[in-house]
């Protein structure tokens, strides 16, 4: 049986391991699993999951979405971010960018949704509408939230047609509900 020292050092030791404890230092390139902009000139709407940063990656993810109206050479990317309440700023960033797809500091992401072309151009003004109206912009709790899961789960209560399913992993989706 071991005892519960060597148990917290090995716990201590597996923390340390297997996280980043930089965010300065953690990667946010493209993952490369975007629909490239310049090339699909159709609407598009991609929902993105990367693992939460540091020992948070380990229970829970981020979630993110990106929409690209037809003909548009970037996309708007919607998500919240808690650390920017802290800073004065609302917990709502929106910003336009050609790599909607970056790793969320260091964890590459995986795409949970993908929509292309009429329905994606049907969708994207009642999303944009529904951004408008989240009641949480301002504000962000890690749990039970709002939080940057309660945000997409809200957006996808305001717009069923887009038929976005958050895994479980998403904590602060329920909070929407």
């Amino acid at each position: 049986m071991l005892n519960k020292g060597i148990v917290f050092i090995l716990f201590i030791g597996l923390l340390v391991s297997c996280s980043n404890t930089d965010w300065r230092d953690a990667s946010r390139e493209p993952a490369g699993i975007a629909v490239d902009p310049t090339k699909e000139k159709r609407a598009v709407i991609e929902v993105y999951a990367a693992d939460a940063f540091s020992w948070r990656g380990w229970f829970a993810v981020h979630t993110w979405i990106a929409v690209k109206p037809q003909d548009a050479a970037e996309y708007t990317v919607y998500e919240v971010v808690g650390w920017r309440v802290k800073s004065g700023l609302p917990a709502l960033r929106i910003y336009q960018t050609a790599t909607p797809d970056r790793y969320w500091y260091g964890a590459k992401p995986q795409k949970l949704l993908s929509l292309q072309g009429d329905k994606a151009k049907q969708l994207i003004p009642e999303i944009s509408e529904a951004v408008a109206r989240y009641p949480w912009a301002n504000e962000y709790t890690l749990f039970p939230g709002p939080n940057s899961n309660t945000f997409p789960q809200w957006v996808g209560l305001q717009v069923p047609e887009l038929g976005l399913e958050l895994p479980f992993r998403a904590l602060g989706s329920g909070y929407a509900d």
